[in-house]
């Protein structure tokens, strides 16, 4: 476009430009013939009410003050401000709540961009009230943006993600995410492994909000995902009973938190099953002291008083296993009364 310099005598300056997807930028020979380099240049911008044109004057260091005090108390009525949403004030404490190295428990192709996305939803939650919608959609994004062919590495993501929307639950009080992630998250992880973590994870958010009824349904699809295990797999088996008691006991420490009585009877069937069921003694043993971690104790007795009648005098296993008969002889038998 071919510049027209100083046309006329009423104009120091005329030219036409563009406004691009950036903005509009002042052509070249006029800021060379107007600005300082190194100095800012502060303009008056107005508007007038036809919107046919804008206007900048340039002002002084002494006008800018005079006319933002001016501003201050008059706003152009022209002009609606959009309203902000403000942070929530977070504590010291809280501020640091995420560990990301919690989060990421398995290393995965693109970690770093998912986590970079889960930050960005992370501050889409602080905001009061928060911008769920917004922080939704973040999280889905990390969920089919980053995906691979390789089954394993998808299932890292999504339990990666999982891990952080369940500190998202207990932070920001949002249990309605519970069913999100078992409906939209858990159905997609082909990992066996991973899908029963996942469960756990949803496990004890749930009693820690005391969604009973949602507890007993996740710890029923564990318990079926053990019983999918070929019986040869005992060692799988007996670690997947492990981590769900571990996991029912850690919530279980913080105050008004019980077990329902449906997740009892889901809990003793089980474990009787497999305990009666075991050829092996180390496997029996191991399921008398699950029952003894959950507070069975008449069940466990009765199991271990069994083991040990079916021992041979020979055994290496007899003494252990006296012990612990004789310790839960001596162990009170306590009723589980007190329900979520």
């Amino acid at each position: 476009m071919e510049q027209k310099k100083k046309s006329n005598d009423e104009n120091f300056f005329e030219d036409i430009v563009k406004k691009t997807k950036t903005g509009i930028t002042f052509p070249k020979t006029l800021r060379e013939e107007l600005f300082e380099e190194d100095k800012e240049t502060h303009f008056r911008l107005v508007v007038p009410k036809e919107k046919d044109k804008i206007i900048l004057e340039i002002l002084s260091e002494d006008q800018v003050k005079e006319l933002s005090e001016k501003l201050k108390v008059k706003k152009p009525s022209t002009v609606k401000a959009p309203s902000k949403k403000k942070p929530k004030t977070l504590k010291e404490k809280d501020q640091k709540f995420i560990n990301w190295g919690e989060i990421f428990t398995y290393d995965f192709e693109n970690k770093e961009k998912v986590q970079a996305v889960l930050e960005s939803a992370f501050e889409q939650f602080t905001i009061d009230p928060p911008n769920l919608e917004d922080a939704i959609g973040r999280v889905k994004y990390a969920l089919v943006s980053f995906l691979t062919s390789t089954k394993t590495e998808n299932a890292k993501l999504y339990f990666s993600v999982i891990k952080f929307l369940i500190k998202i639950i207990d932070f920001f009080e949002q249990p309605n995410l519970i069913d999100w992630i078992f409906e939209k998250i858990v159905p997609n992880i082909e990992s066996k492994f991973l899908y029963e973590l996942a469960l756990l994870e949803l496990v004890e958010i749930s009693l820690k909000t005391k969604r009973s009824e949602k507890a007993e349904l996740f710890i029923f699809y564990i318990l079926k995902n053990i019983d999918d295990y070929p019986k040869f797999e005992m060692f799988n088996i007996m670690n997947s009973f492990k981590q769900l008691v571990k996991a029912i006991k850690n919530v279980e420490k913080l105050e008004g938190i019980h077990r329902t009585e449906k997740i009892d009877k889901l809990l003793k069937e089980k474990l009787l099953e497999y305990g009666t069921g075991a050829d092996d003694t180390d496997y029996k043993i191991q399921i008398v002291e699950f029952l003894e971690d959950l507070n069975y104790i008449e069940l466990a007795y009765k199991l271990a008083k069994d083991v040990q009648t079916g021992l041979p005098a020979d055994s290496v296993r007899v003494e252990e296993i006296r012990k612990i008969v004789r310790r839960l002889h001596k162990t009170p038998i306590t009723e589980q009364k007190d329900l979520i």
